[in-house]
């Protein structure tokens, strides 16, 4: 579809009354909003109540500061988006749990715009699933009405005041180390069970892989400045080692051991995607095959599911529906594996890209940012994404790591029908951090070449969309840069004439829209501005040297040859017609309706040779991959990749 404290000495004696969080938490009700995002820019540091709150909190239920701090990071990142409720419908910095109305029917292969296999060869495929059945939630999802009935607070405040959230979490962090039989405790190290506990997490592997990343946060500390301009401080203690131990009081089951293909650093179960025929001959819902020898793995593409957890494993589980590899839930980074990484699985839209790709589904939705990823989703998916990539050769660069919205449509007709997930607020740089491949400056001032960076906190382009029509959207952190026609804010935004439609700021339109990670060459400059080449056009971006969104970057660029007035350009790479053998029809190499004119320059990811993968039958003996002469560079070419010709272009260093 359409990212100095305090701790154990300041625990006080046990018959502290508990009258102090609460009050902290009724005053707060009173003050002007504390955690609404300001209108447009970075909103501006507050007084540290936040802090305060969790000192307080940690205080009134005896839970060492910083396991409640390393908590609400892993959670939220200690945000607290303005009292809206993630996709798990969790609430506030503790991410609490009340989802029943959060509970969404759909996923984003849904709407039927996109066929999500992406082959000339075999008729479209439009899904549509029957609805799960969203009516029994485990207790992870119900963890706010559990902490009202522990704090006496109403449901009301836990979802709104950030002080009643800390105070909530706390409690049943308190509560989940009374139920393992151990005491309230003032050395971190002996909470690692409660921290397990609190996940919600019902195997062990779960719990120990999110309560490991919560005593890493505390190992490393964090300081950070929150979606409303609380500065929070987590003081480092490198030297904390937690009573793992204690997880076997947990009362959790083991993990189910069926050979899935994760690291062991992330908690991960076999839920296959069922190869089954059905009905005339056809079937679902992937394709066998032997990749990574025939064919190769170049991609892994993030999608977010626009569904929540339960429903989207119902739809993947159904043989007349489409798959991806694995999904990621968003309340602990629990994985499961849908699909061998050795198969094709039907989730890009791009049938050249599903053959060579790893589709990853993330619990979230792309037009509601407050249904945020929680850190415990972006650090477990960072690990699955650096295992595959190291076990496959991947490119740790955005040219390979794609978002669902980078994927090409494969021909002309399919443009305006692809996806535009995970979108605007998904957290590149972080994500790019967590994968150990920050996005720095790589080379001088006035290089050719420029990398998207903005700052994710301080960039808030307006959006509209997300909620009605036209409608603006909430002020956001955002990966993504607007583009113009010219160096002006009231210039034309740059037009996708693939799309066929005027460009607008709704959140699904990509038309005039770069993301971080993304390289351009830089086609001009003038002042604040910064112009790259943008879909056969000149497209600027407001880049002050101050506060810059972009960085110099070093590649290769491609150019046509000289002669050529423009080249055209594709979405994919098929190999010459020369190249399919009897049996396998050729598939056309067809243009997109862009050209890449003489004097333009675009930024090389890839040099591959034309392969198609031949798979239409049930029967996996008449799959062939097949491979031609013709070669193709691929290029950043707008939003999405393209390709072009290897013989059309030269190459400039």
């Amino acid at each position: 579809m359409r990212g100095s404290v305090t701790d154990a000495g300041s625990v006080p004696a046990l018959g502290r009354p508990r009258r102090t969080v609460r009050a902290a938490a009724a005053a707060a009700l009173l003050l002007p909003p504390l955690l609404g995002a300001a209108p447009s820019g970075a909103p501006p540091a507050q007084d540290g109540r936040l802090q305060r709150a969790f000192a307080a909190a940690a205080a009134e239920y005896r839970v060492p500061q910083s396991v409640l701090l390393g908590v609400s990071y892993l959670q939220s990142r200690w945000d607290a988006h303005g009292g809206a409720p993630s996709v798990t419908g969790g609430y506030g910095p503790m991410h609490l749990t009340d989802a029943r109305a959060a509970l969404a029917e759909t996923s984003h292969h849904d709407e039927g715009t996109e066929d999500p296999r992406g082959d000339d060869a075999r008729a479209p495929l439009h899904p549509r699933p029957a609805p799960p059945d969203t009516a029994a939630l485990p207790a992870r999802l119900k963890t706010l009405p559990r902490a009202a009935e522990l704090t006496g607070l109403s449901a009301e405040a836990l979802r709104t005041d950030p002080a009643a959230n800390v105070a909530g979490g706390a409690a049943l962090l308190a509560a989940a180390q009374r139920e393992l039989g151990e005491p309230l405790s003032r050395d971190p190290a002996d909470w690692y069970g409660a921290v397990a506990r609190f996940s919600g997490a019902d195997d062990s592997a779960t719990a120990a892989a999110y309560a490991d990343d919560v005593y890493e946060v505390i190992r490393a500390g964090e300081r950070r400045t929150t979606d409303a301009g609380q500065r929070v401080v987590l003081p480092a203690r490198p030297e904390l080692a937690p009573d793992t131990a204690q997880l076997a009081q947990a009362g959790l089951r083991a993990p189910a051991d069926a050979g899935t293909e994760c690291p062991r650093t992330v908690s991960c179960e076999w839920i296959p995607a069922p190869y089954e025929e059905f009905g005339d001959g056809d079937y679902g819902n992937h394709d066998l095959a032997d990749r990574p020898a025939s064919p190769s793995i170049r991609y892994i593409v993030v999608h977010d599911t626009e569904g929540a957890w339960d429903g989207v494993l119902n739809m993947v589980q159904d043989p007349t529906y489409v798959s991806w590899h694995y999904t990621l839930r968003s309340t602990d980074g629990h994985i499961a594996q849908h699909v061998k990484a050795e198969n094709v699985a039907w989730h890009a839209g791009n049938w050249y890209v599903n053959a060579k790709s790893i589709g990853l589904e993330h619990e979230g939705f792309l037009a509601e940012p407050d249904a945020w990823y929680t850190e415990a989703m972006y650090r477990s998916s960072a690990r699955l994404v650096k295992y595959l990539a190291r076990k496959y050769g991947i490119p740790l660069d955005r040219q390979h790591i794609l978002g669902h919205d980078n994927v090409p449509g494969p021909t002309a007709g399919t443009i305006p029908g692809m996806h535009t997930d995970p979108g605007p607020y998904w957290d590149w740089r972080h994500y790019f951090r967590l994968l150990g491949r920050p996005i720095e400056p790589g080379a001088g001032r006035n290089a050719d070449v420029v990398t998207i960076r903005p700052d994710y906190a301080r960039n808030r382009p307006e959006y509209t969309g997300c909620a009605v029509r036209g409608e603006p959207c909430a002020s956001h952190g955002s990966s993504a840069v607007r583009l113009y026609a010219d160096h002006d804010v009231e210039a034309p935004l740059i037009r996708d004439i693939g799309l066929g439609t005027v460009p607008t700021t709704g959140v699904n339109d990509l038309s005039s829209r770069v993301s971080t990670g993304q390289s351009y060459a830089v086609a001009d400059r003038w002042g604040d501005w910064t112009a790259i080449w943008y879909l056969g056009q000149k497209a600027w971006f407001r880049n002050p040297a101050e506060d810059p969104v972009a960085v110099p970057a070093a590649g290769r660029t491609v150019t046509p040859r000289e002669g050529l007035e423009s080249i055209p350009v594709y979405g994919r790479a098929y190999p010459e017609k020369a190249a399919y053998p009897a049996g396998v029809p050729a598939q056309a190499v067809s243009p997109l309706p862009y050209r890449l004119p003489e004097g333009q320059r675009y930024v090389v990811g890839d040099e591959v040779p034309g392969e198609y993968y031949y798979a239409v039958t049930f029967a996996p003996d008449t799959h062939r991959t097949v491979i031609g002469e013709d070669r193709y560079y691929q290029i950043q070419f707008g939003h999405r990749v393209a390709f072009v010709r290897a013989a059309d272009v030269r190459v400039v260093p």
